[in-house]
């Protein structure tokens, strides 16, 4: 266990100018407030916090980020207070330890939106202040080194809960050792057979491999000092994860693998760093395809270097990364690195000091989409994807750079320049070429986004997507549209209601109403109403009080023939809303019910079993949040409609005889079970210009087979003819239509 002296020296080596008192006298009060409390090792649980002090340590943090690692758990675990803290400790600290309580409240998730919500949370205390992510990520690098003591269960939940979202985000934030030591550790627990089995392999590899690694440094070493180059090469195998993911990922063996040998060449200069780099391509065969250069573009999260792979010693390849000492101390402590850190000023997110960096624009633009208000499932979600990355680079035509993860699309591209950009796109040009808006981006591409004013974008996109931004905007987009779409149908239900009882709608009355409603605005009225949610009835009860029911037969007698409006889904239908008088002057243009959306329409379908034709008498039952379902009037299935008569809508047939189109059509057929006997009802079908969409077997015997084929023909005339010629046939024992 680390020792209190030892902390101090520690912090001393790197800040001759640490408040050690300070540091004292949080180490007397976090003992005292812990006391005799042990951790699941049984280990006393002032050597947590202790821990967690000595990992930020190695980082050089600011007194403040110290103290307040040791006093962490002291508000949630222990009799400590905020104002306590405050008083002895400043308010400076005690906001930090408070931002960390916060957190800790729901850190043992079990649940996907418990999870969720303290992601919430550790952003929001980022926003006051990143140092509460170093004391949190330390934290979690601590309990992970410790996981052995916990039950087996519990293990593997907090090593998923790691890979998923503590070392992406350490990544994230540069921070490419804790990154590796997170991914190791619960790759241990998560899968710990996978991770035996490559550890156990790479120390086989280790055994053979320690002279190779020693031969290339050494050469490495040489061949740059005789150009004047001072440098310092640092050689070692892979990580475990890291070589499960990439055999994950390529669907090879730990044989096919041939680059786990990494190698580091820390400089002095940028200058250095290009010139090394031609003495390696012009002394070893350099890999195709895998040269990146990170210090002209550097990652999102900070990260400079030139990363390179040749053929090196003993035809072995091996995959350099040369970088200088700035770049390194970058690239190991990331976040903490900025000088920011260690003059004890608070961290703001917004503020001027971080406007260069990389890492506090992705924070930005995450706590913008936090502020959003997107559910909590949904932002972690979006979170998870903007944490998993490897970029790619792409640029607008006019040179402005774009930095997308793996398999991004010109969707992506275009969300990432701006939520319009993305909602309004039809089309995209890559490298001046017109391709699909689901083609995949690489390297260097310009893409250039053709757009559309008025454009809504696919639902489907959300499928498509790389980025959470996207995914996130196209959701809200849909779910924008789809909200339009209800509430104009609910608007010409409401205003049909009114005018049945001789009323004239109005918005200003409706609105006065509102809280009779239980709803806080117009437009959740009318889309409850388009959803089949609220019935129009209790509307015009809430403007009206006075009104009751039967006053609407009078009213509605009067009325000629209308109400009837057509829906783009429903091709070959036309509707009326429920309880719609006849006649009421006005034609089908005047009475179509405006239906705008992702599909141009509102969800029409025909019963699931059974279908309809025309010839058949039908009806249409309007479902909450789902559509509008058809079925033939003599449909069994209906009877469960019987108390709800608002659902029911008046349907019939308007068949374009330009235009014919085919409907769904169920029949039961019992065939004799001999060979050729499907043969010969697909050739009936066939013969008579049905179409077969799909057929399964009901039910069998020794002698006969029941088959259900869902056909789809014109009309009922023509399911009636090939009805009519397979019961003529020898081999059919019965044919029934099926009505649902």
């Amino acid at each position: 266990m680390m020792r209190q002296y030892e902390l101090v020296e520690r912090v001393k080596a790197y800040n001759p100018q640490t408040d050690e008192a300070l540091l004292n006298r949080a180490y007397v009060y976090a003992m005292r407030a812990h006391g005799h409390q042990k951790r699941a090792s049984g280990a006393p649980y002032i050597s947590h916090p202790l821990e967690v002090a000595a990992i930020l340590t190695e980082l050089k943090l600011d007194d403040a980020t110290i103290v307040a690692a040791l006093l962490h758990d002291t508000i949630e675990d222990t009799e400590a207070t905020r104002e306590e803290i405050d008083r002895l400790f400043g308010a400076e600290i005690g906001r930090l330890v408070e931002g960390l309580t916060k957190i800790q409240k729901l850190d043992l998730v079990s649940k996907k939106a418990a999870q969720a919500e303290n992601l919430r949370k550790l952003l929001l205390a980022i926003a006051d202040d990143v140092r509460v992510l170093l004391i949190k990520l330390a934290d979690r690098l601590h309990n992970m080194r410790t996981l052995t003591h916990m039950p087996e269960a519990k293990r593997a939940r907090i090593a998923e809960e790691t890979l998923d979202i503590y070392a992406p985000l350490a990544g994230r934030m540069g921070m490419q050792d804790m990154r590796e030591e997170l991914e190791d550790l619960a790759f241990r627990h998560f899968m710990p057979d996978a991770y035996l089995a490559i550890s156990q392999r790479l120390e086989e590899l280790s055994a053979k491999s320690g002279p190779l690694i020693e031969r290339i440094e050494t050469e490495l070493t040489q061949k740059l000092s005789a150009s004047g180059i001072h440098a310092t090469v640092k050689g070692r195998l892979k990580r475990a994860y890291s070589i499960w993911k990439k055999m994950e990922r390529k669907s090879v063996s730990f044989e096919q693998l041939s680059d786990i040998f990494g190698f580091r060449i820390i400089l002095d200069t940028v200058k250095d760093c290009y010139a090394t780099l031609g003495i390696v391509h012009t002394t070893w065969q350099v890999v195709p395809g895998r040269f990146k250069d990170y210090i002209s573009t550097p990652k999102q999260n900070d990260y400079r270097s030139i990363h390179t792979t040749v053929v090196g010693p003993g035809r072995q390849r091996v995959e350099l990364q040369i970088r200088s000492e700035d770049m390194d101390r970058i690239a190991e402590y990331g976040i903490a690195a900025h000088a920011v850190y260690k003059d004890g000023r608070a961290l703001d997110v917004s503020s001027q000091d971080t406007n260069d960096s990389n890492v506090y624009a992705w924070l930005r633009r995450t706590l913008e989409t936090l502020a959003e208000g997107d559910s909590a499932e949904e932002f972690l979600e979006h979170t998870k994807l903007e944490l998993f990355h490897d970029q790619v680079f792409c640029f607008t035509p006019k040179g402005q750079l774009i930095a997308l993860p793996r398999n991004a699309t010109p969707i992506d591209f275009a969300y990432a320049v701006h939520t319009n950009v993305g909602d309004s796109a039809v089309g995209a040009k890559v490298n001046g070429v017109l391709v699909p808006l689901v083609s995949t981006l690489r390297n260097g591409d310009e893409v250039e986004i053709i757009r559309a004013e008025g454009q809504t974008p696919s639902a489907a996109w959300e499928e498509i997507v790389a980025t959470g931004k996207a995914r996130a905007a196209i959701r809200r987009a849909t779910r924008s549209a789809v909200r339009r779409q209800y509430a104009g149908l609910g608007l010409k239900i409401i205003e049909r209601a009114f005018q049945r009882i001789g009323k004239a709608y109005s918005e200003e009355r409706l609105k006065v109403a509102l809280p009779r409603l239980a709803r806080t605005s117009l437009e959740d009225v009318l889309a409850a109403v388009g959803r089949g949610e609220m019935y129009s009835g209790d509307v015009v009860k809430a403007v009206y009080p006075d009104y009751r029911e039967e006053q609407t037969a009078g009213a509605g007698a009067n009325l000629a023939e209308g109400g009837w409006f057509g829906v783009k889904g429903g091709q070959g239908l036309v509707f009326k809303v429920p309880g719609s008088g006849e006649g009421d002057g006005g034609g089908a243009d005047s009475t179509a019910i405006p239906i705008r959306g992702i599909g141009g329409d509102l969800p029409v379908q025909f019963a699931p079993n059974g279908g309809a034709v025309p010839g058949d008498r039908i009806i249409g039952i309007l479902t909450p949040g789902v559509g509008i379902t058809i079925y033939p009037i003599q449909s069994p299935a209906l009877t469960a409609f019987d108390d709800e008569p608002e659902r029911w809508l008046d349907v019939r047939w308007d068949i374009d005889e330009r235009h014919p189109q085919r409907f769904p059509a169920q029949i039961n057929v019992t065939v004799i079970n001999e060979p050729g006997a499907l043969a010969q009802v697909a050739t009936v079908i066939g013969e008579n210009d049905g179409n077969i969409d799909s057929m399964s077997l009901a039910g069998k015997t020794a002698d006969f087979r029941d088959m259900v084929l869902n056909l789809e023909v014109w009309d009922l005339k023509h399911l009636n003819a090939i009805i009519g010629q397979l019961k003529a046939k020898p081999v059919i024992s019965a044919v029934q239509r099926v009505n649902g």
